[in-house]
């Protein structure tokens, strides 16, 4: 029997490259390597329908489907190293696995902060099981302290006071998502999440956490000396490709400065051969630039590029806009484009909780974004695929 084409990582990204791999006519062995005990499933929905309750159905397929599409999935399989030369990957048991062609899709794992204390009571969310656990504790709380107010951190925000909670969202940065949208767009969602009664403390992050007598938190002291009570935890400071497994491979890494991850060409290549990289792990080249794109459509985009790379076809030549979207309370957050958080933004409709803005570089439309506008964003993915004057948007609607 021939070797398969191996993926390691049944994530969206591992997933949506098996089902490309059949959908593009590959008839060969396609082994689905994953971590976890549960089979692929949706990561959005963990910090808002499941953890408040409202669904229980995150399985991004069926059970039969892997079967039908002939897809060897095979979970609770983690890999600890890969030998690029004899094309093989070594598991977590002993046993290896010999492959055709390797595809890295691990994702990410949740950065912890140094230093704090562990304790019953504090949370990361990634996987599904965070998200259980997250779920049973949340039914008795009555006060969270969220630490970090990135999407995850405001997603559960709004989730915890949907469901009563009382929630201090505490983020060192001068408003939330100050990195990702900049700070004007992120006064407008710190607006949001005040109007809704989140105890929202910016420019200041966590020094410690207290524990009561039986070792769970019950608050967290805060680096200006501010005590805050808390009987629920969680920490949301971003994550870290999980590349561990490859520290003796000799596929490149991309440095943690740079934001870490295996280095990939515009298709998912590596430096080693056949072996290649997608998802939220994958530091790909996209414009003369190198970085990693954690977005849950990026997935998908990266997916088909990669089989077409792999399977010899041409690559598209159409333009990708980039989307991603965050839904905080009654508020869909949506973005097309590459914003940056040092783009010029300019504030097109503003209702006091619904907006739209255009994000430009050198006088060029890099970005919309808009919350509660769907139609007035999706509209201009046109527009962010060729240069677009954003002056000649702005004069449009003047």
């Amino acid at each position: 029997m021939s070797a398969p084409i191996v993926i390691v990582g049944a994530g969206l990204a591992g997933l949506r490259t098996a089902e490309e791999l059949r959908r593009a006519g590959y008839e060969g062995r396609v082994v689905l390597l994953g971590d976890e005990s549960r089979p692929p499933y949706d990561r959005p929905p963990l910090s808002k329908q499941f953890v408040r309750g409202e669904t229980d159905d995150t399985a991004l397929r069926p059970p039969e489907f892997y079967a039908d599409k002939n897809i060897e999935l095979r979970l609770g399989t983690a890999v600890t190293g890969v030998d690029t030369a004899g094309r093989a990957i070594t598991l977590a048991d002993g046993s290896t696995v010999e492959y055709d062609q390797l595809i890295i899709a691990t994702g990410l794992r949740p950065r912890r902060i140094p230093g704090l204390p562990e304790v019953a009571g504090v949370h990361v969310l990634r996987a599904h099981e965070d998200a259980e656990t997250l779920r049973a504790e949340l039914a008795g709380a009555n006060r969270a302290v969220i630490i970090g107010a990135g999407f995850i951190g405001c997603e559960l925000a709004a989730s915890f006071r949907s469901a009563g909670v009382e929630v201090t969202l505490v983020e060192p940065q001068p408003t939330p998502l100050a990195s990702v949208l900049g700070e004007q767009i992120g006064g407008l969602v710190a607006r949001m999440h005040g109007d809704e009664g989140v105890d929202l403390r910016c420019g200041v992050g966590v020094d410690t956490l207290r524990a009561d007598e039986a070792g769970r938190v019950c608050g967290a002291v805060l680096t200006d000396g501010t005590e805050i009570d808390a009987d629920l935890v969680v920490v949301g400071v971003g994550s870290v490709p999980v590349t561990d497994f490859l520290a003796d491979s000799g596929i490149e890494l991309a440095e943690k400065a740079d934001g870490g991850g295996v280095i990939a060409d515009e298709v998912g290549r590596t430096n080693a051969d056949a072996v290649w990289a997608v998802g939220d792990v994958a530091a790909w080249q996209h414009d003369g630039t190198r970085k990693r794109v954690e977005h849950w459509s990026s997935a998908g985009e990266q997916a088909k590029l990669v089989v077409t790379a792999l399977l010899g076809g041409a690559p598209p030549t159409m333009a990708r806009v980039p989307y991603f979207w965050s839904d905080q309370y009654d508020v869909k957050i949506q973005a097309l484009g590459t914003p940056s958080a040092t783009d010029d933004v300019t504030i097109v409709t503003d209702d006091g909780r619904k907006f739209l803005a255009y994000y430009s570089r050198d006088g060029i439309l890099t970005a919309v974004i808009g919350a509660g506008m769907t139609a007035q964003v999706m509209k201009l993915r046109a527009k962010l695929a060729t240069p677009t004057p954003v002056a000649d948007l702005l004069s449009a609607i003047s």
